[in-house]
């Protein structure tokens, strides 16, 4: 698991920069009812995308929250007055106080089931009556684009993908909220190469890998041996699934 107090510093520059973040936001607006006054940005990390959540619809009042220090101090400089430090499990919101919630690039990454099923409820409790939550699924398997890269990393140990988007959708459901829209968006400059996975393998990025593990050794051997070392591979493709509160 990385630590993103320390990851805070690179974020940005290593997911795709302003590129991915527009193409983010546009698709989580896409999702977003047009009479939507107030949105609330679940685990914002640095505010890259919140800020053009904020910037996209002029009338949109936008709030932003991360658990991790580091990141929401960068997300509060871009956007002053409007970030707070908090758990998705225990939002410090007032039930029904939002129009919109998005949690984008979270659920993987919250650690089980239970935790998956809190942050939806929590999500779905500080969502008025009419509202939409909007959300990140399927993140994993988005990386694998089907190449010489992919083919290596398929025989790697398997995780349990718990953003899985029939899990989400359940844990959605339980919690009053029913299906409502769709949206894809290109994860720009996330294309793997070889060598940047390597140095990803060798940072804890992949959860069943760990650093400095012989398999983990044996995984970077492989991918040293494929060709053109520095060439990106092709873009994943994100998925956003909605969800309305009726």
């Amino acid at each position: 698991m990385l630590d993103y107090d320390k990851e805070a510093e690179v974020y940005d520059a290593s997911r795709g920069g302003e590129p991915r973040a527009e193409a983010a936001a546009r698709a989580v607006l896409s999702l977003v009812p047009p009479r939507a006054r107030e949105l609330l940005d679940v685990a914002c990390g640095t505010g890259i995308v919140t800020r053009r959540l904020a910037a996209g619809r002029a009338a949109l009042r936008v709030t932003g929250a991360d658990l991790a220090p580091a990141m929401a101090r960068r997300a509060a400089a871009r956007l002053p007055g409007a970030v707070v430090l908090a758990d998705s499990r225990r939002l410090p919101f007032r039930e029904g106080g939002f129009d919109a919630v998005a949690s984008v690039w979270l659920l993987h990454l919250v650690g089980g089931e239970r935790n998956v099923r809190a942050v939806v409820g929590e999500c779905a409790r500080v969502l008025r009556p009419g509202g939409v939550y909007v959300t990140t699924v399927d993140k994993g398997p988005s990386h694998n684009v089907g190449s010489d890269i992919d083919a290596v990393l398929a025989d790697r140990p398997p995780s349990t993908a718990h953003d899985a988007a029939p899990l989400v959708e359940s844990c959605a459901r339980a919690h009053g909220l029913v299906p409502a829209g769709e949206a894809r968006f290109t994860g720009h400059g996330q294309g793997r190469s070889p060598r940047r996975t390597i140095a990803d393998l060798r940072r804890g990025w992949f959860v069943t890998l760990p650093p400095g593990e012989p398999l983990a050794e044996e995984f970077a051997a492989r991918l040293a041996a494929l060709p053109d070392q520095d060439r990106p591979r092709p873009d994943p493709v994100f998925t956003l699934r909605a969800f309305a509160k009726p």
